[in-house]
């Protein structure tokens, strides 16, 4: 019985030595690679390609009239007519709205006609004043009644004065009645019909006029933009890019307004770009994304973000060699954006570097280019790293 327990313990003790033996003896995945025994993992690649790569800063904006103006009376009335059309574009100086004149004319006449009484009134005592300065000559009045009489005159010019006072003040109200668009744009829906009573102290207004070509977009950035955004527009328009929520481009524009403050509660700062809007693409109320452009790097390396790996020792890609076999690459990334990143150093033109697959595989792992990554339609680099 103890012989038989001797005879199953070694045979066990073999065993064990010959699978550690195997396991020792298992050549790595480079060591594979060089023999061909191993199998190629399929990636997807793409080269590193030198290229002029703009790089700019991304934003949330809302785009916002040019000018915007809410219509109101400045006199009170009743609505006559109105000559606009909802929706529809109007030149500074056109017609929008006319209010019964009727009243303001009535005054006007009435400041008119006190005016030439007053004139006619004028006219005597000035006739009194020249008669009493001869006869003042020879002693015919007296000095106090000259006095007087040169006051009078005086007085009454005075009073006539006031009345081209009134007459301009009467004058201006029943300019007021009609109602001009102030700037070139374009109406709202109205708030009032025809045969409406209005008042100059109503808030709500008549109908708003809002200028959209050309057009703002207003827009807020973190406050370390301001230096970059500063710089950029001292060498030249800032080119701005307002696209849609799929990345589509809507239309071009360049950066107009740079806030005089941060935001001291959200540590942002405001600004607004110009559009020329021409087509119409932008809409007041609208929201937009933007890019910002801020320089435009020249004859960069520039690969897909998707090739650049982060590891404990910092970016890095795996570069495919002519036999096949990976090579693990640090990198030194300059700017990035959600397709392309710029290499400042570790890559050169024209080397394959892998896209996709990046899991599978290791330094000195075999691989097999299942197929290429097209190259990217926007070569844009955002400013961060």
């Amino acid at each position: 019985m103890r012989r038989l327990v001797l005879i199953t313990a070694l045979l066990a003790a073999g065993a064990a030595a010959i699978l550690v033996e195997t396991r020792w003896w298992q050549p790595s995945p480079a060591q594979s690679a060089a023999r061909g025994g191993e199998v190629a993992v399929p990636v997807m690649t793409d080269k590193a390609r030198r290229a002029d790569v703009p790089v700019f800063l991304a934003g949330l904006g809302t785009v916002q009239a040019f000018n915007s103006v809410l219509i109101k009376p400045r006199v009170d009335g009743q609505i006559v007519k109105i000559r606009f059309e909802e929706g529809k574009d109007v030149h500074a100086g056109d017609i929008l709205i006319e209010i019964d004149p009727a009243p303001f004319e009535a005054v006007l006449a009435q400041a008119e006609a006190n005016k030439l009484k007053d004139q006619a009134q004028l006219g005597n005592v000035r006739h009194d004043l020249a008669r009493y300065t001869d006869l003042a000559k020879n002693g015919a009045v007296t000095a106090q009644q000259l006095d007087t009489t040169r006051a009078l005159a005086a007085q009454t010019e005075a009073i006539v004065k006031a009345d081209q006072a009134l007459i301009d003040t009467a004058q201006v109200q029943l300019n007021y009645s009609t109602i001009r668009s102030p700037i070139d744009g374009r109406v709202g829906t109205r708030l009032v019909d025809a045969g409406n009573i209005v008042k100059a102290s109503d808030t709500t207004g008549i109908v708003s006029i809002n200028q959209i070509h050309p057009i703002f977009v207003s827009f807020a950035l973190p406050a370390d933009s301001l230096p970059q955004l500063s710089a950029a527009s001292k060498t030249g328009d800032v080119v701005v890019t307002a696209l849609d929520r799929d990345g589509r481009t809507l239309a071009t524009g360049v950066l107009a307004v740079i806030d005089n403050q941060i935001n001291p509660a959200t540590g942002t700062i405001n600004y607004k770009a110009k559009f020329e809007n021409g087509d119409d693409v932008l809409w007041p109320g609208q929201f937009v994304n933007l890019r910002i452009q801020l320089a435009v790097r020249r004859n960069v390396i520039a690969v897909p973000v998707t090739a650049v790996q982060q590891g404990p020792d910092g970016p890095y890609a795996f570069v495919v060699d002519g036999d096949r076999i990976v090579q693990k690459r640090p990198l030194k990334v300059g700017v990035l954006n959600k397709t392309i990143a710029i290499i400042d150093g570790g890559l050169q033109a024209g080397e394959q570097i892998v896209t996709d697959g990046q899991y599978r595989i290791q330094a000195g792992s075999k691989v097999e280019v299942a197929a290429q990554t097209a190259p990217p339609a926007d070569t844009g680099s955002a400013n961060s790293p």
